[in-house]
């Protein structure tokens, strides 16, 4: 029967190489496009792709961000396309079809085809932030002077 230090040992040396594989993941970092759902179109024959699910409407586009929370900087501007739910693909709607589909749903192009505040404008102030709080971090602070005192 295994000691009890044996044991100890043997699960140490588990957790230890647990932590390295675990350091060896990846923060992503770059470009990647992005589908927001901005209206769900009327479930009608009209709107019935091939694969029996229903055509909606989303935004596209594309931006530079740090781990997919992070959104820096948008590098294509947004646009309205079809888009399926179930399978999360996109369909490019050319522009006279998307005009006419928007007029029989009464829908604005301008109000559909806008980006979420976080996505525009958090990333730029969540990074402003991180490099306020390490040049923050890097001023030294004052001494305060202590003053001896007779007990």
């Amino acid at each position: 029967m295994a000691s009890l230090k044996q044991i100890i040992l043997v699960l140490a040396l588990l957790v230890g190489t647990s932590c390295l594989s675990l350091a060896k993941v990846k923060i992503p970092l770059g470009e990647r496009e992005v589908l927001n759902k901005v209206h769900d179109l009327p479930d009608t024959d009209e709107f019935k792709l091939e694969n029996g699910s229903y055509l909606d409407l989303a935004t596209l586009h594309t931006e530079f961000n740090i781990a997919y929370i992070l959104p820096l900087y948008i590098t294509a501007a947004p646009k309205l396309v079809g888009y399926d739910e179930k399978t999360k693909e996109y369909y490019d709607i050319p522009a006279k079809e998307l005009e006419t589909l928007l007029i029989e749903q009464k829908l604005k192009s301008s109000n559909l085809n806008k980006l979420p505040f976080y996505t525009q404008y958090g990333g730029k102030l969540v990074g402003l932030a991180l490099i306020a709080f390490i040049i923050w971090g890097f001023i030294p602070s004052k001494k305060k002077k202590i003053e001896p005192k007779n007990i």
